[in-house]
C-alpha cells in the first residue's frame, strides 16, 4: 500500500520528536555542581559530566555512587581515582567528595519543579522597570545563585495582564527559607587590590561597561593548548568614575610588576556578597595611572574552539552584566513562596501514566464497541499516542520543563483530540450522495472553525496570574496546533483509505 504525503509527514514529525526527546540508557550518574574552591574544580570536573566509577568501582546510579563514597570517608588521606565520560581524576581527600551528582536522565524531557521538588518564589521588584533592566535583574540573580552552589535553577521573567513585571525562581533541593534569604538579600559587588576596595558595581563607581560594540569589547583570539584544549581570549573595557579611577592608582601604584613585564604582581579580585566570582590581570601600563578607562580581560575554554568561543563570550557577558548593575539594583518583594515535596513529583507521575494509559485504553475500547471496526479504533490509538510524542518532542527541543499544568494540558489536549477524530469518523460514515474526501473535508471545517476559537481563548492565559499558567497555554497550544497540522490530516488519509476499502 502506497503511503500519502500526510502519513509521510507524521512518520517524518514523529522521527524528529524522537531524537528531540532523546531517550538514554546509560550508566553512571551526571555531576549537578562541583565546589569552586575544590581541588577536583581545579583539576577540570564540572558539571555535565558522567561519573563511570570511582577507585575501580563500576558506578551505575546513586546508590552505587553512595556505596563508594562511604568507603572514602573515615578521616585517612586517601587516593581517589576518578573515571568520567571525558577523562580520570586522581587526586587525594580526607573527606566527602565536594560535588553534587544525580541519575543520568532517561531522557531529555525536563520535569517542572512541581514534579522533582524544591522551592518557588514568584518575585516583583520595586517600582517601574524596564524589559532590558528586568533582563539584568535577571542575569544577576542567576549569578548569584551559582555563587551559592545551587543548581537546577530556572530564573524567568514574566508579567500578568495588567504589564506587572516578576521574576520567577525556581531552585531544586532549596528549602523556602533558603530562597527567601538569597532573595531577601539584595548583594554587594566589589572590586579589589589585595584586600582594599577599589570600585564597587553600580553607577557610583562605573559610569558605563562597553556592550555590543565590537571596538571596544569582544573575543580577540582563539588558540589550542598541547593537551588538545582550546581558549579564547575576551577584553572589553569599563569607565570608573573620577573619584573610583583615583583609588585605582593609588592601589596600583602600591603593587609591583610581574617577571614578564606585562602585568602587575596582583589581580583584581571580583566579589559578589563577599565570595570571589573571578580575578582579572591588570596591566602595568595602568601602575599609578589615573584613568577612568580600563580593560577587563579574562579567556573561556572548551574542548572545541567553538565551545571555548561559547564560553568566552558567556563570561564576558557575564561579567559585563555584574559590573553594570553590581549588586541587585532593586529591593524585591516576594509575592508568593512555595515549598514542593518532591515524593509529590514521584507519586504523580507514576499515577499520570497508569491513568494515561486506562485513559486511552477506555476510550479506544468505547470506539470500538461504537464502529465494531478495529482498524478504526487502532487509528485512534495511534494518533492519541503520536499527539503525546510530538508535544514532549516539541517541549524537549526548546528545554520547555513540564510542570503540573503543563501535563494538564496535554490530557486536554488528548481529549479534545478524541473528540475531534469522532467528528472524523462520524462525518465520513454519513449517508450522504457526497464522496468520502469530500465528506472528510467538512469533517476539516469543523475542526479547524473550533482550533481557531480555542486558539483564541488561549492566549490570554498564557499570561494569567503572572504567568503561572504558562504551562498549560503552551502545551494546550501546541498540542492542538500539531492536530490540525499534523495528526487530524494524517488520521483524515487512515479513515478515508479504511472507508473506501470497506465501500
Amino acid at each position: 500500500m502506497k503511503i500519502g504525503l500526510r502519513l509521510w509527514i507524521l512518520i517524518i514529525i514523529l522521527g524528529l520528536s524522537l531524537l528531540a526527546i532523546k531517550p538514554s540508557f546509560g550508566e553512571g550518574v551526571v555531576v549537578k555542581s562541583v565546589d569552586k574552591n575544590s581541588e577536583l574544580f581545579n583539576l577540570g570536573l564540572r558539571g555535565g559530566d558522567i561519573i563511570k566509577s570511582i577507585n575501580g568501582n563500576d558506578i551505575e546510579n546513586k546508590e552505587d555512587y553512595s556505596e563508594a563514597v562511604e568507603k572514602i570517608l573515615g578521616g585517612e588521606l586517601k587516593r581517589i581515582d576518578i573515571t568520567t565520560d571525558k577523562k580520570e581524576y586522581t587526586f587525594l581527600i580526607n573527606e566527602s567528595l565536594p560535588l553534587a551528582v544525580d541519575d543520568i536522565p532517561s531522557s531529555r524531557i525536563k520535569l517542572g519543579l512541581d514534579l522533582k521538588g524544591g522551592s518557588r518564589a514568584l518575585v516583583q521588584p520595586e517600582g517601574e522597570i524596564s524589559d532590558s533592566q528586568l533582563e539584568d535583574l535577571i542575569q544577576i540573580s542567576r549569578n548569584r545563585f551559582n555563587v551559592y552552589g545551587l543548581s537546577d535553577i530556572n530564573i524567568r521573567g514574566i508579567r500578568d495582564l495588567n504589564g506587572n513585571k516578576f521574576m520567577l525562581v525556581e531552585v531544586a533541593g532549596a528549602t523556602p527559607d533558603d530562597l527567601e534569604t538569597l532573595i531577601s538579600q539584595q548583594g554587594k559587588f566589589e572590586a579589589k587590590i589585595g584586600n582594599v576596595s577599589v570600585f564597587t558595581g553600580g553607577s557610583e563607581d562605573i559610569s558605563d561597561v562597553c556592550r555590543n560594540d565590537a571596538n571596544c569589547a569582544g573575543i580577540q583570539s582563539c588558540s589550542q593548548s598541547q593537551e588538545g584544549a582550546y581558549f579564547c581570549n575576551f577584553a572589553f573595557a569599563i569607565y570608573l568614575t573620577e573619584e573610583s579611577a583615583k583609588r585605582h592608582s593609588e592601589e596600583t601604584l602600591k603593587v609591583g610588576v610581574d617577571s614578564t613585564g606585562q602585568y602587575l604582581t596582583e589581580k583584581l579580585y571580583l566579589y559578589v556578597d563577599e565570595v570571589e566570582v573571578d580575578s582579572l590581570l591588570i596591566s602595568s601600563g595602568l601602575r599609578g595611572q589615573v584613568t577612568t578607562q580600563i580593560s577587563i580581560q579574562g579567556s573561556g575554554s572548551g574542548a572545541t574552539r567553538e565551545d571555548a568561543f561559547n564560553n568566552a563570550k558567556e563570561s564576558m557577558n557575564r561579567l559585563q552584566t555584574i559590573l553594570i548593575t553590581g549588586s541587585l539594583p532593586y529591593k524585591l518583594s516576594i509575592v508568593k513562596l512555595d515549598n514542593i515535596s518532591p515524593n509529590l513529583g514521584k507519586d504523580f507521575t507514576k499515577y499520570l501514566l497508569i491513568a494515561g494509559a486506562l485513559s486511552i485504553l477506555m476510550v479506544s475500547l468505547i470506539v470500538f464497541v461504537r464502529y465494531r471496526k478495529f482498524k478504526i479504533t487502532l487509528a485512534v490509538l495511534l494518533t492519541s499516542f503520536s499527539e503525546l510524542i510530538i508535544i514532549l518532542g516539541f517541549a524537549s527541543l526548546i528545554g520547555w520543563n513540564l510542570d503540573l499544568p503543563s501535563i494538564a494540558g496535554i490530557l486536554a489536549t488528548i481529549g479534545t483530540g478524541v473528540d475531534q477524530q469522532v467528528v472524523i469518523i462520524d462525518e465520513a460514515k454519513r449517508k450522504q450522495e457526497i464522496s468520502v474526501r469530500q465528506k472528510l473535508k467538512k469533517a476539516l471545517f469543523v475542526i479547524v472553525s473550533a482550533y481557531l476559537t480555542a486558539l483564541v481563548s488561549l492566549l490570554p492565559l498564557y499570561w494569567a496570574a503572572a504567568g503561572l499558567f504558562k504551562g498549560f497555554a503552551f502545551t494546550t497550544i501546541v498540542g492542538i496546533t500539531s492536530g490540525v497540522l499534523i495528526t487530524r490530516p494524517a488520521f483524515v488519509e487512515l479513515v478515508r483509505r479504511i472507508e473506501e476499502k470497506t465501500d
